[in-house]
């Protein structure tokens, strides 16, 4: 094939992909709304389900962190352990999220970044900013926490299930009250 007609095939292929990533863009919105709502409501348990049954969610704590395995982490959570955060967050005798945190997400900048041919799942990129408020005595503590969320997107039926979710504070090296909520 002359170079002219590889750079036609490249450049169809590519418009393809484009289209394709296009496609998807809304049901991808959508799905990362509803997901942000769930945390909003502490639905944990509906958000739990949001993920593959081997998915896991993780908060690096290094911006070059490159893999939760090999060092610290702020989260690090298979779906056994969200189980048992997820129950101490509900736990009656968790003092200090009684009254529970309120919290309130806002999601923007969706872009997807990549769309594996094979498997149909998607890499999505994101920003969030997380509000926290926890109702505590004497004073009450607000916190807001911003940056990156990476999603694995698996489609499934129509919608999808997250194979991971990464969520890359901007300050993730900082020092931290105890974290409670996922972002």
């Amino acid at each position: 094939m002359n170079a002219p007609m590889q750079h036609a095939v490249a450049d169809k292929a590519a418009e393809k992909r484009v289209d394709d990533i296009a496609a998807e863009k809304p049901a991808v919105e959508a799905f990362l709304v509803r997901e942000a709502r769930m945390l909003d409501e502490r639905r944990f348990e509906e958000w739990m389900e949001l993920f593959t049954d081997d998915g896991y969610y993780w908060a690096p704590a290094r911006l070059e962190q490159t893999d939760p395995w090999t060092e610290v982490s702020l989260m690090f959570d298979d779906r056994e352990i969200m189980r048992n955060r997820i129950g101490r967050l509900r736990h009656p005798k968790v003092y200090t999220q009684i009254p529970h945190s309120r919290a309130v997400r806002q999601i923007s900048n969706i872009e997807i970044d990549e769309v594996d041919p094979a498997s149909g799942e998607l890499t999505v990129r994101s920003v969030f900013f997380m509000f926290e408020h926890r109702p505590t005595l004497p004073q009450p503590i607000e916190r807001i926490f911003a940056g990156h969320c990476f999603h694995r997107l698996k489609p499934e039926g129509e919608s999808f299930r997250m194979v991971w979710k990464k969520a890359l504070i901007a300050n993730c090296d900082a020092a931290f009250d105890p974290l409670f909520l996922y972002f």
